[in-house]
């Protein structure tokens, strides 16, 4: 049997011109190394195989004499059991390198979960690609603890975005939630993690002073011809920004526009009719092709500006071009930004208005169809809200009449609104079986 370790002999032990060990007996030893690196190890025979286990990471003194003693004492007993330690740890280490990190995880959510699912994954896919991966991208999924969230959530709230602070629990939890399902990860960091800022609901409908403002302001904001016409018709036509940006001449027929299920964020056909102003912003359905004088379909109404790619903007760039003409930034002849006294970069309002999102200009129609005395029930109709309870089951009609009368009293009521013809507008009441009301 070997000298008994103690920290005084450890501490003695002093590198030579080639490694060199120093064994306590049973298989606990020490390896001193020409650089005077002092690394812990058990040796011990398995299955006839001698076998040279390092006990920790990390050389003496980080790695103390009681600590390695410890880790000496819970591998014997492995071995005594028919355990081998070592190809235990070797295995263990081989699953921690083929854990997957958090860009993994996120990108089985979207493939697997938010694509089969969520018809709005392309936003959860911006936002984890924004918030999350940039900061955690490269850490293993299983590594991610409770204090990181808050962290996290912190830092997006101290750069004066709450509302976004809360997005990002809302979707990371159903990715770190999606792992567990998936037997990815066997816990979540999430439990108990509450949100940072108070989840109120948007209740921002634009006054008539403020549509006037900004039918006319949208018309010379810095963003493409094809954001401004979609912006309006989200007014026009109370749709959803999505459904009108991916609008597509195949689902119009004559002053109908049929928005399919699969489209439609309720998974329900729905027919909006398109008043004269609305036609003029969809503009004609059918195109000449320059070279060969044909004639075709236009497809896609607001397509992307990207011509490789045959798809209608989204209707994330809405809300983007919204946003940077709200708070535009100010240049200087040359082009150069220029900054306030505070030293922040100076920015002016492009629109006139207080702050808005495209999903507002549909709230606003609706709020102005409820002033006008439109039914409840034709505004569902209009928004294309699902019914409820056993309406939804017993009552099947469409409300197509009624859904073109307040459509077309509200494309007055705008007209009236932004050039003060209002002479010609129709009054927009609730009709009863008895007359108006």
């Amino acid at each position: 049997m070997g000298t008994r370790f103690t920290d005084k002999f450890i501490g003695s032990l002093k590198p030579a011109e080639k490694e060199y060990w120093k064994r306590e007996g049973m298989g606990f030893a020490i390896r001193v190394l020409p650089s005077g690196e002092k690394v812990w190890y058990y040796i011990y025979t398995f299955g006839g195989r001698k076998r040279y286990m390092r006990l920790k990471d990390g050389g003496y003194p980080d790695v103390s004499l009681a600590d390695a003693r410890e880790a000496f004492d819970i591998a014997r007993v492995k071995v005594k059991n028919g355990i081998d330690p070592l190809a235990e740890k070797e295995q263990a280490a081989e699953a921690r390198r083929k854990a997957r990190t958090v860009g993994d995880l996120v990108e089985e959510y979207i493939d697997r979960h938010a694509k089969r699912f969520k018809r709005s994954w392309k936003a959860d896919e911006r936002l984890l690609n924004k918030e999350v991966i940039p900061v955690w991208g490269k850490r293993k999924a299983e590594d991610i603890k409770k204090r990181d969230v808050t962290l996290l959530l912190e830092s997006i709230v101290d750069r004066g975005a709450p509302a976004m602070s809360n997005q990002v629990l809302k979707i990371t939890r159903k990715v770190f939630n999606f792992g567990i399902e998936r037997d990815i990860l066997q816990h979540t960091p999430f439990t108990g993690v509450k949100a940072l800022a108070p989840n109120n609901s948007r209740e921002r409908a634009l006054t008539e002073a403020e549509i006037r403002t900004l039918w006319g302001t949208l018309d010379k904001a810095a963003m493409s011809n094809e954001i401004r016409q979609a912006l309006k018709l989200i007014l026009l036509t109370a749709q959803r920004p999505g459904e009108v940006t991916g609008m597509h001449s195949g689902e119009i027929d004559d002053r109908w526009w049929t928005i399919p299920a699969e489209r439609a964020k309720n998974g329900r056909t729905h027919r909006v009719y398109l008043t004269d102003t609305a036609l003029e912003l969809v503009g004609p359905l059918k195109v000449t092709d320059t070279e060969t004088g044909e004639t075709k379909a236009k497809g896609y109404i607001f397509p992307c500006p990207h011509k490789d790619k045959e798809k209608p903007i989204e209707a994330h760039a809405l809300a983007v071009a919204v946003r940077r003409n709200l708070s535009f930034p100010v240049t200087d002849s040359k082009g150069e930004p220029l900054y306030n006294k505070d030293g922040k970069p100076a920015t002016e309002n492009l629109l006139g208005v207080d702050h808005f999102t495209p999903h507002d200009l549909r709230r606003t129609a609706a709020t102005f169809m409820a002033k006008a005395g439109e039914m409840d029930e034709v505004i569902d109709a209009v928004l294309n809200h699902a019914k409820q309870g056993v309406i939804k089951v017993y009552n099947q009609y469409r409300y197509d009449r009624e859904k073109q009368q307040a459509l077309e009293s509200w494309a007055l009521k705008i007209r009236s609104i932004t050039t003060g013809e209002k002479g010609k507008v129709i009054p927009m009441t609730r009709k009863t079986e008895g007359g108006e009301q």
